[in-house]
């Protein structure tokens, strides 16, 4: 998937495309013992990597460029990400396609001009879109599923200059500094790009990673956990309310959950909460220092509130279905954890602070709330493997 622009006569001419890039059915080694990859097939961007680093790139002369039309098709539920990154005269002169709040958002740097643009439908439902990038006169235009349209104009009254020399691309990150962007976001982007047609080059992109990650064919939104890894917050990200409880909610099938759902440390202490699922047994079993609960795993939500003096668990919507945990004497307070404490989706939190983990979860959590707001992964220390916003389905 690539983005071209450069300068031509008359003002500024933003030659973009933006094209997917797939892999090819095996990526195959260069010269530098780099991966290439190449255009046309599926491929997903949350590859394990740096999340500023892109996952793939290219390097082009500018001479060979024939084509200012480029399209390609994306998939995701991820509210933000980076796309795609193309820049001349070494990240001088510079631009930067990316998702905020499911929104295209256009960033262009050129000379003394440094603008920003976001508009057009929310992208991140799930279903694929079909997005081709052009140059039309002094405008820049991004079209969705061929009538939604953004456009950025842009002149510069300096004297024009004939670009020479090369054009970096690159795929689900930047090579600039991230400050230098008007608008900054997560770049993280748990999405797929499939069928691009990009410039009419054969050229290869080169990857720095090792293993090469399929997109699923369908997709349903929630947080996967694929065995490997959890998702670490401080709890003081989560505000006690004036009435003194912390509530919790988990939506799923947790008949198919295997592993540590959910652990909480305080400062300084062992584990004092843990939410285990057990494919073997079909339970989930949740404990709070000496005490267990365990429950069937027939049920798809599960509400659990911290309080001063008690802990409360609802299955599904039956408040009816409700086991109160009393505290007992030797124990801190319910809400205590909640305190300056550590907080991981996906695994069992470890005995020092160094966090490391054991008992990861397999399964999709489909939403995750921690008082009454949607929790989004992507702001955790997270192991890469986990699918912040989408699960197979």
């Amino acid at each position: 998937m690539a983005v071209f622009w450069k300068a031509m006569a008359g003002g500024l001419l933003l030659t973009l495309s933006l094209t997917l890039l797939g892999w090819g059915v095996e990526g195959q080694g260069n010269r530098q013992g780099k991966k290439e990859v190449s255009g046309g097939a599926t491929v997903y961007l949350g590859q394990d990597r740096d999340i500023w680093r892109p996952m793939m790139y290219t390097t082009v002369n500018l001479s060979e460029i024939r084509s200012i039309k480029s399209s390609f098709q994306l998939r995701t539920f991820d509210p933000e990400g980076a796309i795609f990154y193309g820049d001349t005269k070494n990240g001088q002169d510079w631009f930067v396609l990316s998702l905020m709040d499911g929104i295209p958002l256009m960033q262009i740097s050129r000379e003394d001009i440094l603008v920003s643009v976001a508009g057009g439908p929310k992208l991140n439902d799930g279903k694929w879109h079909t997005l081709e990038v052009s140059h039309q006169e002094k405008f820049v235009v991004l079209e969705v599923d061929g009538s939604n349209r953004l456009e950025v104009g842009m002149q510069s009254k300096q004297t024009q200059e004939i670009l020479v020399g090369e054009l970096r691309l690159a795929v689900g990150g930047i090579l600039i500094d991230k400050e230098k962007m008007i608008v900054q976001f997560q770049p993280q982007m748990d999405g797929c790009v499939r069928e691009g047609s990009w410039l009419n080059l054969s050229i290869p992109w080169e990857a720095d990673v090792e293993e090469l990650w399929p997109c699923y064919q369908n997709i349903q939104p929630g947080s996967y956990f694929a065995g490997t890894g959890f998702a670490i917050f401080n709890t003081s990200v989560f505000p006690i309310e004036a009435d003194h409880v912390v509530k919790t909610e988990l939506w799923g099938d947790f008949s198919k959950m295997d592993g540590t759902i959910l652990s909480i440390k305080a400062p300084g202490q062992e584990i004092i909460f843990a939410l285990v699922a057990n494919n073997n047994t079909k339970e989930v079993t949740l404990t709070f220092g000496e005490e267990k609960l365990s429950m069937n795993d027939t049920f798809k939500r599960l509400v659990i509130t911290f309080e001063t003096d008690k802990l409360q668990v609802f299955q599904d919507e039956d408040e009816s279905k409700t086991t109160k945990l009393s505290i007992a004497g030797s124990h801190p307070g319910y809400l205590t954890p909640w305190r300056g404490g550590r907080l991981a989706f996906g695994g069992l939190l470890g005995k020092g602070e160094d966090d490391v983990g054991s008992q990861f979860l397999t399964g999709c959590l489909e939403k995750i709330q921690v008082q009454g707001k949607d929790v989004d992964l992507d702001l955790a220390v997270k192991h890469m493997s986990i699918s912040s916003h989408s699960c197979p389905a």
